[in-house]
């Protein structure tokens, strides 16, 4: 497990065009009832926040989800961080585990989604993206909106029709992933812009968080609070208490405000 940023209530950033947005973040993880190590990883630190889920096994996993959040970090403290910067963290992070072959092997490997601040088009304005089953989800006017689509077989198979969302979760292949950063090949994230609006807030986890609660559960716990050390601090124990059967990391954050130039 990597831990890469803290808590931050109140962060300001002035963009090229001149827009000053004001982000207000916290993060949790845990390695859950049943794990013996936690695998995830993250980093929160304006303009990347993300959140990386490792496979292949105790110090495997472990090393592959750090490689990647570890690349991404490289460019905390920067104004904005767009699609080019976070597809090369993410072929870095690939060479970097191959370089280790002691620690990991042709099985392991990470899933990562996270935002990024950028600016398109003079306006302020986040990148989401992933590869794998972790999620990002929007909060905004009390509307819940999964913004990231998982890379499995499960999601395929409700694509197709052939299974409900609701099975979906209970299915016995509900842990296999179709798309990972590893195993040597270039990493093919998902890309998303969405606008960056004054009340909005993010939620960034790994499947460990999803496999325990409902999107009416998340709801829930990011309307409950406004600071997001809290709701994330609420969201962590609630997937603990349904049974924490994986390992859970959340990164919340929050756009507090949007002055534009």
């Amino acid at each position: 497990m990597t831990q890469i940023g803290n808590a931050n209530t109140r962060h300001r950033v002035t963009l090229p065009g001149g827009a000053t947005v004001t982000l207000s973040w916290a993060a949790e993880t845990h390695v859950g009832h049943r794990r013996v190590v936690n695998e995830d990883s993250f980093v929160a630190q304006a303009p990347v926040f993300a959140v990386a889920d490792g496979m292949g096994g105790h110090a495997a996993g472990d090393f592959a989800s750090a490689a990647v959040v570890t690349r991404l970090a490289e460019h905390g403290g920067q104004t904005v961080i767009g699609t080019p910067e976070v597809d090369q963290s993410l072929r870095l992070a690939v060479q970097d585990m191959g370089r280790s072959t002691g620690v990991t092997d042709e099985g392991s490997g990470t899933t990562v989604t996270g935002v990024g601040l950028t600016e398109i088009s003079g306006e302020p304005a986040w990148i989401v993206f992933n590869i794998g089953d972790s999620r990002v989800y929007r909060l905004i006017g009390g509307v819940l909106e999964q913004l990231t689509v998982d890379h499995s077989i499960v999601q395929e198979l409700v694509d197709a029709g052939q299974i409900t969302r609701d099975e979906a979760d209970t299915h016995p292949h509900s842990n296999v992933i179709t798309r990972a950063v590893g195993f040597h090949e270039t990493p093919l994230p998902d890309y998303r812009a969405i606008a960056v609006e004054a009340g909005m807030r993010l939620m960034i986890c790994s499947d460990g968080l999803t496999k325990e609660l409902t999107s009416y559960g998340i709801r829930h716990f990011l309307m409950a609070s406004r600071r997001p050390e809290r709701s994330a601090r609420d969201l962590l124990d609630a997937a603990l208490g349904n049974g924490g059967r994986d390992n859970i990391t959340v990164v919340i954050v929050d756009v507090v405000a949007v002055d534009r130039a």
